[in-house]
């Protein structure tokens, strides 16, 4: 009944409107943002060379790798498996497509996360998100409707990110370990809760260090897997990518004729990995120190491109070119869709993994036919890595929300109080999702995916303009040859009060500068 109950859900938050609106949303910020993903590419890898940080913020690179740590986990090397068995290779197009369009979207939202920071009452460190702007952006036009979607957000996030999502990743780290090693799921389960424990409890600044360190060595490790990979499957490349591409439009026959298949999973699992349009990016962006919120945008922007162009093609690349994997039909799998009119099939590339279940055990069978009793064991390892750190920045999010909802309580007692509650009930999650069944986990992670997406997309949308005119300040004064510095006063933004205070000290510094100048002239 409760597998019915979310395959219900599931089929009813993931339908064609959510699908088609994610592309035509991105396409949509593509062409508003000037083409934003090519033409601002130098901003973006500069901004990451030469970023600010502070005391209360974290620099633009420790952002990203926060960031990077939800984007990059189960979802690019389990969730690139599944969309490939339930919507056939072509799907990895579509995640493509869903990648370049979204780091437009990823530009809005998180550019709107800076805008509409504040600093945290408790620790001093800067907090924001949707629930902010959604509170902040209209507050001085519909100040009843603003708080209320700011709250339905909140909500939503916290728990999404508490309970639906940290399940699936560690229901996909569980079964890559007991694969490799053979350790018991409630082994795994055990150990990963000890191990979170001690990172939640450190705050965004144990956090962000942690990620920085974790999230670019697993990364490259991963991506340098896949290209030795590629180098040695050389004569397969051509295959790879005709698959995919014949896939992608219904021209391969045996992976299904319809379209619509391959993209809602692309899209879908896309989305999930680099969490373009879902509302995730946000919390890490706001988190960043900056001299002007567009210069955060265009990082978070650089993340959709590693996550997606890089880690997940990756693992396309070895799951394809090795033949290992397999297609299924709804009558074959619960909760796929029939993207063939016959039983299960495979690539017909190489040998295939009859009897893997779709997840980490394609990619660990693919390395495996590669490098003989090397695959599970690095695919297990690696992905120790991609999961731990993105169960500790869903914490980070689910904790953001609720300091959101609590920022204005007297009892600061109390507000302690829930968040000791928060990040008992992630634990407790990580647990369950750890023993429990694959299909269970995913479920319940798209609802969590989907439910977020659907509210912060309709939201960006009505509050695109801040975001936009932060754009063409930071285009107009670079141009004019000047670090872009940010006034939300001087482009007619309201409720941006963290950028006005700042504003305000630049101006009396500026001040305070010139009359030491002036005293210390000659009179003339």
């Amino acid at each position: 009944m409760f597998a019915y109950l979310i395959e219900g859900a599931n089929g009813l938050i993931w339908s064609l409107p959510l699908i088609a609106g994610l592309l035509i949303v991105g396409l949509y910020f593509t062409i508003r943002t000037g083409l934003l993903q090519i033409r601002n590419l130098p901003d973006m890898i500069d901004q990451l060379k030469k970023g600010e940080v502070s005391p209360d913020g974290t620099s633009s690179f420790q952002s990203l790798m926060m960031s990077l740590s939800g984007r990059v986990g189960m979802g690019n090397i389990g969730g690139v498996a599944t969309a490939i068995a339930f919507g056939g290779p072509g799907a990895v197009f579509w995640m493509w497509v869903s990648g370049f369009l979204g780091a437009s979207t990823s530009f809005i939202e998180c550019t709107l996360g800076q805008i509409y920071k504040e600093k945290d009452p408790d620790t001093g460190e800067y907090r924001g998100g949707p629930a902010f702007y959604f509170e902040k952006a209209y507050k001085h036009k519909a100040p009843r409707l603003s708080i209320f979607y700011a709250i339905l957000f909140s909500i939503v996030t916290i728990v999404a990110m508490s309970f639906f999502l940290p399940g699936v990743q560690a229901n996909g780290m569980a079964s890559a370990i007991d694969n490799a090693w053979g350790i018991p799921t409630w082994v795994t389960a055990i150990g990963l809760v000890i191990a979170l424990g001690f990172i939640v409890i450190g705050g965004v600044k144990r956090i962000a260090h942690f990620a920085m360190v974790a999230v670019p060595v697993m990364a490259i490790a991963y991506i340098l897997i896949a290209l030795i990979v590629f180098v040695m499957n050389f004569e397969a490349i051509p295959q790879v990518f005709g698959l995919i591409f014949a896939s992608a439009f219904g021209i391969q026959p045996i992976f299904g004729a319809i379209i619509g298949i391959a993209v809602k999973w692309g899209v879908q699992r896309g989305i999930y990995s680099n969490e373009a349009g879902q509302g995730t990016g946000p919390h890490a962006a706001a988190a960043a120190e900056v001299s002007h919120p567009a210069k955060q945008g265009f990082a978070q922007s650089f993340s959709v491109y590693v996550d997606t162009l890089l880690v997940c093609s990756a693992t396309a690349f070895i799951i394809i070119s090795t033949g290992m994997f397999n297609t299924f039909t709804n009558e074959d799998y619960p909760g796929a869709d029939a993207v063939t009119e016959g039983d299960v099939v495979g690539s017909g590339m190489g040998d295939l993994s009859l009897g893997v279940e779709p997840g980490p055990g394609y990619v660990q069978s693919g390395l495996d036919a590669v490098f003989p009793g090397f695959g599970p064991t690095f695919v297990a390892f690696t992905l120790a890595f991609f999961v731990f750190t993105t169960i500790v920045a869903y914490y980070y999010m689910a904790e953001v929300n609720l300091t959101y909802l609590t920022r204005k309580m007297k009892n600061r007692l109390a507000a302690r109080a829930l968040q000791r509650l928060l990040q008992a009930l992630v634990l407790v999650s990580v647990a369950y999702g750890a023993v429990t069944t694959a299909g269970a986990a995913w479920g319940l992670g798209d609802i969590g995916v989907g439910s977020m997406a659907w509210l912060n997309v309709i939201g960006i949308l009505f509050l695109q303009v801040p975001a936009l005119k932060a754009l063409k300040d930071y285009r107009q004064q670079k141009k004019a040859g000047i670090d872009p510095q940010f006034d939300p006063r001087k482009l007619g933004i309201k409720n941006a009060e963290f950028w006005e205070m700042r504003a305000d000290g630049r101006n009396l510094q500026g001040r305070r500068g010139g009359e030491r100048e002036g005293e210390g002239a000659s009179p003339k």
